[in-house]
C-alpha cells in the first residue's frame, strides 16, 4: 500500500515568476546583482517583498540556480540569460505529463 507524501509540489511562487519575467526578455543578460534589483523592484511594486531584503536575495539566488540546473537559464561567467525552455518554469510540474498523452491522443 502506497502512502501519499505530506509534501506536494506547489505552483511557482512570486520570486520565480519575476525571475522568469526578467530573463524572458529577448537578448537580456544580467549579472545577479542587476537581476536581483529588477526582481526586487517588481516585487515591491506588487507589495510582495516580505521577509527582508537579504532573505529575498538568498531565495532569489537559490531559485535562479535551480533554473540553471534545470537547463532553463544559461550561465556564462557571471551573466545569466534565459533560454527558450524558461516558459516551462511557470507550469505546474504535474500539468506537463498529463498534457502529453492528451496531445498524442488528439494527433491520431
Amino acid at each position: 500500500m502506497q502512502r501519499k507524501s505530506a509534501f506536494s509540489r506547489r505552483l511557482p511562487d512570486l520570486v520565480t515568476e519575476e525571475l522568469v519575467a526578467a530573463l524572458s526578455k529577448k537578448g537580456a543578460s544580467f549579472e545577479f546583482k542587476q537581476l536581483f534589483d529588477v526582481v526586487h523592484e517588481r516585487l515591491r511594486a506588487r507589495n510582495a517583498a516580505s521577509g527582508g531584503e537579504e532573505m529575498l536575495r538568498l531565495r532569489a539566488y537559490e531559485k535562479l540556480q535551480n533554473l540553471v540546473s534545470r537547463g532553463m537559464v544559461k550561465k556564462t561567467g557571471k551573466k545569466y540569460r534565459g533560454l527558450a525552455s524558461l516558459a516551462k518554469a511557470l507550469t505546474p510540474p504535474d500539468a506537463a505529463p498529463a498534457a502529453a498523452p492528451a496531445a498524442a491522443a488528439t494527433a491520431k
